[in-house]
């Protein structure tokens, strides 16, 4: 599907769904969302656009649970500010990165990479270079 079409199904399929719009929407200036639930296409799929799905919870985790529900895994984010939660929280999620508290995490420092059907394997950084390398076990005796 084409990136900006896909965007707009998105969208559609939020709203008729029973998400609401809080800014965004043109023709397409960043798009945030709430009253997102995880039968939503944009809760489901990889939208790679200016969309910002959120999801307010309660309890961790039913929203990790919820968060992992998908057959994707490139990226996630969430803000907390309890430090055990953080870790708990991003231990618990099956997503190549997360941001936390933050929506801008890539860095060419970063490796870069997903889980599930969003990839195996990192680009960037040293982990990057691995992919690229052979390792050769070399064992002597008697010499």
């Amino acid at each position: 599907m084409h990136a900006l079409a896909k965007i707009e199904s998105h969208i559609a399929d939020a709203v008729a769904k029973g998400g609401i719009i809080r800014c965004g929407a043109e023709r397409f200036q960043p798009t945030a969302f709430t009253e997102i639930s995880s039968i939503m296409a944009v809760a489901q799929e990889e939208t790679f656009g200016p969309l910002a799905p959120i999801i307010r919870f309660h309890d961790a985790d039913q929203v990790v649970c919820e968060a992992n529900d998908t057959i994707y895994g490139l990226a996630a984010y969430f803000h907390a500010s309890n430090l055990r939660r953080v870790w708990r929280v991003a231990e618990a999620l099956e997503y190549g990165m997360i941001g936390i508290n933050t929506g801008r995490m890539s860095s060419e420092a970063a490796p870069f990479g997903g889980m599930k059907q969003s990839g195996i394997g990192r680009e960037g950084s040293r982990h990057g270079l691995e992919d690229y390398l052979e390792m050769k076990y070399l064992c002597m005796g008697g010499i």
